[in-house]
């Protein structure tokens, strides 16, 4: 991990109880429209290979894989267990908050691709998750960040409460990985490009780990439209 510019109180919330208690009801819902789920899924099943290890961080009840095609496993970590218990793609689930202990409970190496969909906003330590992200993954491994518009604003971040685009949301993610070190070819895409009004937006900010020994040169980066 590099020196970063974000300061303690960018990540303050207003609500900081305790996290456990608040995730302690299961909370079966979506937090993205059907639309946005089918685009989310098809950019799954571009980037997610058949017979893929995968950490679906932040789990809940839905993923939001596809049908195909199919992980060889799929470990959910998260905070409710209830909730990972009903999800059909997870293979195992491990209760952890990221924000109380921001190590991950895995060796190195141990993935192919890493999914957090949208749930960046309530990371209270992002840089220090994303730098374990780069360390549990293999070679060449993928994590892709799913971003979109709603949330518990109470357990949101004030960087993010700050950001009222989706491009400076996007812009933040990419920030997070350059920060953290171990990505190259970090691209940012907007998977809902003319999406109207009442509808939710979907983008994704992805980057991999290098192959080889890790890279110490310059993080690829740039933008994109689907």
């Amino acid at each position: 991990m590099s020196e970063h510019p974000f300061t303690p109180d960018l990540f303050a919330r207003i609500d900081e109880s305790d996290d456990a208690a608040f995730y302690a009801f299961p909370r079966k819902v979506v937090h993205i429209d059907a639309p946005a789920i089918a685009a989310l899924a098809s950019y799954y099943a571009e980037i997610v290979p058949g017979g893929a290890d995968v950490l679906d961080l932040m789990s809940s009840w839905r993923s939001h894989l596809p049908e195909r095609p199919r992980p060889r496993r799929v470990i959910g970590l998260g905070m409710s267990a209830p909730e990972m218990a009903d999800n059909p793609d997870l293979d195992h689930a491990v209760v952890h908050d990221c924000n109380r202990e921001s190590r991950l409970p895995f060796i190195d190496g141990c993935f192919d691709a890493a999914l957090l969909a949208v749930s960046l906003q309530y990371l209270i330590r992002p840089i220090e998750i994303f730098h374990e992200v780069a360390r549990v993954l293999r070679p060449g491994g993928t994590f892709a960040v799913a971003l979109s518009h709603r949330c518990f604003p109470t357990k949101a971040v004030k960087i993010w409460r700050d950001c009222h685009t989706m491009r400076e949301r996007m812009e933040l993610g990419m920030a997070y990985f350059q920060y953290a070190g171990g990505f190259v070819d970090v691209l940012a895409a907007d998977l809902r490009p003319d999406v109207r009004s009442g509808e939710d937006p979907i983008a994704v900010v992805c980057g991999r780990t290098a192959r080889g020994a890790q890279s110490k040169g310059r993080l690829g980066s740039g933008w994109r439209r689907r």
